[in-house]
């Protein structure tokens, strides 16, 4: 697998109900960091294009999209 670069679109791997955002959703990589370790900034967007959140993942809590993904929607209020 391709490592993941910017402004890729991944699916996270882990819940942050907190935060509105549920293993499975979409989000695109805004910034790699690399010190003091390995993390992304993902942006998560609503359907208007506002920002929903801002999260910095780690590797295992982000995955590439495969050629079998499914993509859906849910609403907001099932994350809270």
């Amino acid at each position: 697998m391709k490592p993941l670069t910017l402004l890729d679109t991944i699916i996270t791997t882990t819940d942050f109900p907190e935060e509105q955002v549920l293993a499975g959703d979409l989000g695109t990589i805004v910034e790699i960091y690399t010190r003091p370790q390995l993390a992304y900034e993902v942006e998560f967007v609503n359907p208007d294009g506002t920002t929903r959140a801002l999260l910095t993942l780690t590797p295992d809590q982000v995955r590439q999209l495969r050629a079998n993904d499914v993509i859906a929607t849910r609403a907001l209020a099932l994350a809270a």
